[in-house]
């Protein structure tokens, strides 16, 4: 829909068809009723739909950067994160459908099912991996992999988090306020989402001060409230408003749209840091009593490093609020069998075979 609003977008990016586009949104009504709050709805906008391949938010980015990749003439995308990053094991598996290697810079995380599950099918499915010894090491290791590949590679910083790649979230603010339009759902008053790199927040921040001004659903700001799953200081308010800004001036640069201030953006952003517990990749009793709650009302499932920590935050905030609230599902939900079928490939380093049998045993 922005490159329809905005075609001058064109002139910086096509992006590629990777997803299944809009996402739909689901009333969790059964959920608020068993709360007693049927008159404060809760939504799902379930963004861990967008593809049956390997679906979350990371789609609607790598739609963008994937896109510029090809068109800058590389044969070769490399991924940036921890061992179970969402963001490696989608770009692995939607590259290929375009025609392009890859590659991912991990360094290590606290040990879960899932994450071990990402690595894996990771592994399984063919991507140059390149372990670290520790996330501190990884600006380095990002200059010393540009200066060897070159032009054949594109390297992608932790989540895809650019000024390009959150356009794929704003993008998907506007679909939102389509379907409000379209009778979907209410305005909701916050919008919970979890916020690891920061580029999911900083596009959605964009693209609804756009949709308000455009008059598209929302009337006024909802309150975003990002749902910490990775530490301050890289989930700051500075780092998201920072990639928000950013953003709005490429627009606003290539299509003279109008670029939301920093106050504008930072009246609406609602940082929290209580869901996060002992940190990136750990479980949370807030969070595993949200995934209880969920799948006992009939909800679709939750992860323990993500979604069930925003999922918890999106509970309370309808019990705080008593407005609509909501929740944008970011983890994919789609099967990774096919993958976690096959066995290892024998070349794997021993640390990495390691993680994923923790992994499997811990599940």
């Amino acid at each position: 829909m922005l490159w329809e609003l905005a075609p001058e977008l064109a002139s910086v990016v096509i992006p590629e068809r990777l997803g299944q586009f809009p996402t739909p949104v689901e009333s969790m009504s059964r959920l608020t009723a068993e709360m007693g709050l049927a008159a404060a709805p809760l939504f799902a906008k379930r963004d861990d739909l967008s593809s049956p391949i390997y679906g979350g938010n990371k789609v609607r980015t790598l739609e963008v950067l994937l896109a510029l990749a090809r068109a800058q003439g590389a044969q070769r995308v490399y991924s940036t994160g921890a061992y179970g990053s969402n963001h490696a094991l989608a770009a692995t598996l939607h590259a290929a459908r375009i025609g392009l290697s890859s590659g991912a810079l991990l360094f290590p995380q606290p040990v879960s099912c899932t994450a071990a599950e990402n690595l894996h099918a990771l592994l399984v499915a063919g991507a140059d991996v390149r372990p670290l010894q520790h996330w501190t090491s990884l600006p380095w290791a990002m200059h010393r992999l540009r200066a060897q590949q070159g032009d054949g590679a594109f390297v992608m910083p932790p989540g895809g988090a650019t000024a390009v790649g959150a356009l794929g979230y704003v993008n998907a603010a506007l679909e939102l306020g389509e379907q409000i339009q379209g009778g979907e759902l209410s305005p909701p008053g916050t919008v919970v989402v979890a916020v690891g790199s920061t580029c999911t927040t900083a596009g959605l921040l964009v693209g609804l001060w756009h949709s308000v001004r455009i008059g598209l659903g929302f009337d006024r700001m909802p309150r975003v409230m990002s749902v910490r799953v990775t530490p301050w200081p890289v989930t700051s308010r500075v780092r998201i408003l920072g990639l928000a800004l950013e953003c709005g001036r490429l627009l606003s640069a290539t299509c003279g749209w109008p670029a939301p201030t920093r106050a504008e953006l930072s009246v609406a952003l609602d940082p929290r840091q209580r869901y996060l517990g002992w940190g990136y990749g750990r479980p949370t009793r807030s969070g595993a009593a949200a995934q209880q709650r969920w799948q006992r009302c009939g909800g679709h499932p939750l992860d323990s490093t993500y979604s069930a920590k925003s999922a918890a935050a999106a509970i309370d905030a309808v019990m705080e609020q008593r407005h609509p609230v909501l929740f944008w599902s970011t983890k994919s939900s789609a099967s990774l069998s096919a993958w976690l079928d096959r066995a290892l490939p024998a070349d794997v380093p021993q640390r990495l075979r390691e993680f994923v049998a923790q992994g499997r045993d811990s599940a």
